[in-house]
């Protein structure tokens, strides 16, 4: 199962080397990573996306609770909460298709922001659902490279 992990960590060097040398330590990989300041300069919202089951992911939320740095940790999985994530995504595009691909990022909200002689760049901003199915849609065009921001996320109400 995938599960989606936010902590609250003091903004300090190294404190991300020790989280996720405590995940990778346990033998999970984690698949996506995001790491920005909060409104608060003196702390850092880090969200992941791990994949592994309930019971060994709740050993680690404690083994991270324990840690000096983290201020708290939240499994957000089995909660209500809002993601996104930013994409910026180089599609090979020939003059004969270029227009059906602006309508197909039209119909996803999407914006081209760059237009080459033999592609298009496309920022796409959405939860993780929605950027998946927009990118299986690309593919038959031919993606020539692809950025990705990595999950953000946030618990709503209480």
């Amino acid at each position: 199962m995938k599960h989606i992990l936010t902590a609250l960590v003091e903004n300090q060097p190294g404190v991300l080397a020790r989280i996720v040398g405590l995940i990778s330590g346990r033998g999970y990989n984690i698949e996506s990573l995001n790491v920005a300041p909060t409104h608060d300069p003196t702390a850092s919202r880090l969200t992941m996306k791990v994949q592994g089951d309930d019971r060994v992911l709740e050993q680690v939320t404690k083994q991270l609770n324990k840690l000096v740095d983290v201020i708290k940790v939240a499994d957000l999985t089995q909660k209500c909460y809002l993601n996104r994530e930013l994409i910026l995504v180089e599609v090979a595009a020939t003059s004969q298709k270029r227009a059906e691909i602006v309508e197909l990022a039209g119909l996803f909200e999407a914006k081209v922001v760059s237009v080459q002689t033999k592609s298009l760049t496309i920022q796409m901003v959405g939860e993780q659902e929605k950027i998946a199915d927009f990118l299986a849609l690309l593919k038959p065009f031919g993606i020539v490279d692809l950025a990705r921001s990595g999950v953000v996320a946030v618990a709503r109400g209480k």
